[in-house]
């Protein structure tokens, strides 16, 4: 089996196992990576992760053009701005996640870090998660959003849609993405109550030890 159709296989895997665990629903998310030539493989428009067919995939080439598959996803824009803007990206995975988007809802601090430091994870797999504003789905100004963060980001979230990872393989970035979904439950669990969060010293301790980037 050859470097592609491997990789078109885990993508198809990944998405799977997302949607049997509820990750993501319906016709919901897309996914992306990073082929050896440059090019890239994309989730189709309007197909459900627990149904991905790896011969259908959309592929790009290294320039950007369509040459085979179906029709991508329309969050092309936000999928090429990661790709674009950050070194290192071999994947990003977009989902509708439900807890996610509730947080997403309420009224935050700081939309610069919004994901709470409840546990080390989130920071070692995630850095900083920009809160970016509602953009209507397709919208290529999501992609413009993501550009001005200039690769300060691996994972954004989307507000009353969903969050948006990018990772250097596709296992890492829904590993991520997994992390960003299970801190907002753990932040909607919490709300209100007298949480205690990691304090600023244990998160600069992680930031330091583990390389993490964390530019405001």
């Amino acid at each position: 089996m050859s470097a592609e159709a491997r990789l078109r296989e885990q993508l198809c895997e990944l998405a799977a196992s997302l949607f049997q665990r509820g990750l993501t629903h319906g016709s919901t998310g897309n996914i992306s990576a990073r082929c050896e030539d440059g090019g890239l493989l994309v989730s189709p428009t309007g197909t459900s992760f627990g149904r991905l067919d790896p011969g259908r995939l959309a592929r790009f080439d290294a320039s950007g053009r369509h040459v085979g598959g179906d029709a991508p996803t329309k969050e092309m824009p936000l999928h090429r701005a990661f790709y674009d803007t950050r070194d290192g990206t071999g994947a990003v995975v977009h989902l509708h996640s439900c807890h996610s988007v509730a947080l997403s809802m309420l009224p935050v601090d700081d939309p610069q870090n919004w994901l709470p430091p409840a546990t080390p994870y989130a920071i070692m797999l995630l850095g900083k998660v920009t809160l970016l504003p509602y953009f209507r789905p397709g919208d290529a100004a999501m992609g413009d959003a993501v550009r001005g963060l200039n690769g300060r980001r691996a994972a954004v979230m989307l507000a009353n849609h969903g969050p948006v990872v990018a990772g250097r393989t596709p296992e890492a970035a829904c590993n991520a993405v997994e992390e960003l979904e299970a801190t907002a439950r753990l932040a909607l669990m919490l709300r209100g109550l007298p949480a205690q969060m990691l304090d600023a010293a244990q998160v600069a301790d992680l930031v330091r030890v583990n390389r993490i980037e964390w530019e405001d």
